[in-house]
């Protein structure tokens, strides 16, 4: 394994008030610290302000993050799932940009009801791979996501959820390397 760490963008979609992402996100970034593999990123669509809009002339917002999401070997998205689909916040994100993440793996944390925003998990897939991204099928999910963490935001499961985002970081660390050691060798798409 190499022992150049991963650069890592941990992508908070949600952007609605009173969200519950950022405490979903700082749970799995203190799992991914721990880990140890990786240069986190940490991405709040919320601080981006990206334009909904698609336009012809690139926003100044839309340039600033480019090198950022370039730089990235990997992404983690902790999404929820809005009328059983993944938030425009983030739809609007990945439509802005194409070539930033070709041949790069996306792994996802899902929170929400009783479905754990799977079905927020299963469109995003169909889309990235549209764009030649690799989503991971290792997710982590939380199902009835309130009820999972307390008061201070601890996930009050920590053993099982900490053994699927182990899962699910290994996941992303053996794609995120092989596909790294790929796109130098040989630029993806060129």
């Amino acid at each position: 394994m190499s022992a150049e760490p991963l650069r890592l963008a941990v992508v908070t979609a949600s952007v609605r008030e009173r969200r519950f992402g950022p405490t979903v996100t700082r749970w799995i970034t203190a799992e991914a610290r721990a880990y140890g593999r990786f240069d986190l990123d940490e991405l709040d669509l919320a601080e981006a302000a990206l334009p909904s809009w698609i336009t012809e002339e690139c926003p100044p917002q839309v340039d600033a993050l480019r090198p950022r999401l370039a730089a990235a070997d990997a992404f983690l998205v902790v999404t929820p799932e809005y009328n059983r689909g993944y938030p425009a916040s983030l739809k609007t994100l990945i439509d802005w940009y194409i070539e930033e993440w070709q041949a790069k793996p996306f792994g996802f944390v899902s929170y929400g009801g009783r479905s754990g925003a799977l079905r927020s998990v299963d469109h995003l897939g169909s889309v990235l791979c549209d764009l030649h991204a690799v989503p991971l099928r290792d997710v982590v999910s939380f199902h009835d996501a309130w009820e999972e963490f307390d008061e201070n935001g601890r996930c009050r499961e920590p053993e099982g959820a900490g053994a699927a985002a182990k899962v699910l970081l290994d996941r992303l660390t053996w794609w995120g390397t092989a596909l790294r050691t790929a796109r130098r060798e040989r630029p993806y798409n060129r």
